[in-house]
């Protein structure tokens, strides 16, 4: 077959593939609209949503539902899994930066103690009240823990002006040790009726999202998409090694400490909202380099619109597998992470995934 023939079939299965993708978030949503404990059909949760997004539409909105079925849709089940999907966007990008950073396919935002600062930070404020944390409220103070978790990791990994990945890991690995030591101490000195709100922004939730909560994480992540997409070339140069990179121009060190701190942005605005769910970073960017392959500008739309739609279908489980008993989204996520890292690490070690 023609080399033009084969790139064109290339590019129509990129297409299809990210159309599924679309269809299925949209599908997704349709379906967390009309589950739960108010029952709406999935018609009518659709004519809902189109009504408020385009008024004026009479036969969206004809008064056949009840103010009780548009609240629930509207201000509770929609919201939480717009948030699941911008959160799982935003923690699947981060992956995939941070194992560039690193080039290591087991790297995911956690592994460099981003959500460990995160989470000292929300913490402090469930403990000692926003007074702990300089004034600040839960979000922004699991915000800042990250962005200074983020900033103390490079300050450490950084050698005669130079960012090695080794020493990220392994600054990130220990930091994070010691951070959620400062957390399981915090944890166990405050009093009971603190404990359930913290261990329950530990697994991670989006139960609590509200339309205002969606602004700033969906700006960080266009923002970051954006950066990320205009990097992408230099990134794929990252992975073929520093030498490599350097020969074509790619200044890495620079590179490098661009892509920790979107990364640490991304994830730190993300667990800010949604608390502390692992494994997205690590399964998603590396089932996006299975199909398409490891050239980013091909793998970050797909990754992107991947990490969305596992988290909404994560937390349309969370809500309805233990009714009425809402599991945590860290331990679902976890039932498909660790599993998938133990195959990871048996398929290639650090390397696989990159060859691609």
């Amino acid at each position: 077959m023609p080399h033009s023939s084969l790139r064109r079939t290339g590019a129509f299965r990129r297409v299809a593939l990210l159309s599924a993708l679309a269809c299925g978030i949209l599908v997704v949503l349709v379906v967390s609209g009309s589950t739960g404990m108010v029952r709406v059909g999935l018609a009518d949760a659709a004519r809902l949503v189109i009504g408020h997004l385009i008024p004026g539409m009479p036969w969206m909105t004809d008064g056949s539902l009840t103010p009780l079925q548009d609240q629930a849709v509207w201000q509770f089940r929609l919201p939480r899994a717009l948030l699941a999907g911008i959160s799982g966007a935003g923690l699947a990008l981060a992956g995939a930066i941070m194992q560039v950073v690193v080039r290591n396919p087991l790297a995911e935002p956690y592994i460099l103690g981003v959500s460990s600062g995160a989470s000292v930070g929300a913490v402090l404020v469930i403990v000692g009240g926003s007074a702990a944390a300089a004034g600040l409220g839960l979000s922004g103070a699991a915000f800042l823990g990250a962005m200074l978790a983020g900033i103390l990791v490079v300050f450490l990994a950084r050698r005669r002006g130079e960012l090695s990945p080794t020493r990220m890991i392994l600054a990130g690995v220990a930091l994070g040790s010691l951070l959620s030591a400062v957390t399981s101490y915090l944890t166990l000195t405050t009093d009971a009726q603190n404990v359930v709100s913290i261990m329950f922004f530990l697994l991670g939730s989006v139960s609590a999202a509200t339309m205002s909560s969606l602004p700033i994480p969906a700006v960080a992540l266009l923002v970051s998409c954006a950066a990320a997409l205009a990097l992408a070339r230099p990134m794929n140069a990252l992975l073929s090694g520093d030498e490599s990179a350097l020969a074509v121009g790619v200044r890495t060190t620079r590179l490098r400490a661009l892509l920790l701190v979107i990364a640490s942005l991304l994830t730190g605005v993300v667990v800010a909202v949604s608390g502390g769910i692992g494994f997205v970073g690590l399964v998603v960017p590396h089932a996006a380099r299975m199909l398409v392959g490891s050239d980013h500008r091909r793998m970050l739309p797909v990754t992107v619109l991947a990490g969305a739609l596992f988290l909404m279908v994560a937390d349309l489980l969370a809500r309805t597998v233990a009714v009425p008993t809402e599991i945590p989204l860290g331990v679902l996520t976890a039932f498909v992470g660790a599993p998938f890292f133990l195959w990871l690490m048996r398929r290639g070690g650090e390397r696989a995934g990159f060859d691609r």
